[in-house]
C-alpha cells in the first residue's frame, strides 16, 4: 500500500489503512519516543498517544513532505506534551554559567556505535535529554525549543551545553573501558 493510499484510508478511518500505517512506521517511531522517554513503558505510552494523534489529525497532512517526517514530528510533539507534565526544565542554569563547556571529543564519539551513543543520551537527566534530542538529533533551533518547552532561549542553550558536558564526562570512561579490560587480561 502506498503512502497516498494509507493517508486516504486513514482519513476515512479505514482499519486496514491504519494498521498498514502503524506497521510501517511503529518501529521507527518507537525509536523517536525512546529518545525522549524515561522508560520503555513511557515510550510505549507516547507511541500510542502519538498514533492516536496521527489518525485524528491526518487531514492536516498536506503531502508536501515525507509522511514519515510528519509522523515523527507528531511523535516529538506528543513526547514533549508528556514531558511538560513532569516539568523537567525547572532545574536550568544561566547561560553564562555554562560558557566554559565548549570543547569537543569527536575522536571518542566517532569510535562509538550508535547504540552506545543512544545509551549515553538516554542516561541524561530529563531536561538535558529533551533539549539535546531536539537540538542535536531533531534539528530544532534554540528559539523553537524555547517556544515548544515554554522556557527562555538561554535556558535551551544552557541545557544543551550542560548535556554535552555531562556526555563528555561519560565518554572517556565508556571509550576507555575496552582498553582497561584488555590490559587486565594480558
Amino acid at each position: 500500500m502506498t503512502d497516498e493510499r494509507m493517508v486516504e484510508g486513514c482519513r476515512r478511518n479505514e482499519p486496514a489503512a491504519q494498521k498498514a500505517l502503524y506497521q510501517l512506521y511503529a518501529r521507527k517511531m518507537m525509536a523517536v519516543c525512546l529518545r525522549y522517554a524515561h522508560s520503555r513503558d513511557q515510550a510505549k505510552d507516547i507511541l500510542q498517544d502519538g498514533f492516536v494523534k496521527v489518525f485524528q489529525k491526518m487531514d492536516l497532512y498536506r503531502g508536501d513532505g515525507p509522511l514519515g517526517g510528519w509522523i515523527a514530528r507528531t511523535m516529538v510533539n506528543t513526547a514533549l506534551d508528556h514531558l511538560r507534565r513532569n516539568k523537567p526544565f525547572d532545574h536550568s542554569i544561566d547561560l553564562s554559567d555554562a560558557e566554559h563547556l565548549h570543547s569537543e571529543d569527536a575522536h571518542v564519539v566517532s569510535s562509538m556505535s550508535t547504540d552506545e551513543l543512544m545509551s549515553l543520551v538516554q542516561s541524561l537527566p530529563p531536561g538535558y535529554k529533551v533539549v539535546f534530542n531536539m537540538f542535536a538529533i531533531e534539528g530544532f533551533s534554540h528559539e523553537e525549543i524555547a517556544d515548544q518547552l515554554g522556557v527562555s532561549e538561554n535556558t535551551s542553550k544552557s541545557q544543551f551545553m550542560k548535556a554535552r558536558a555531562y556526555l563528555r564526562k561519560l565518554l572517556p570512561k565508556e571509550a576507555a573501558a575496552p582498553y582497561v579490560h584488555d590490559e587486565q587480561e594480558g
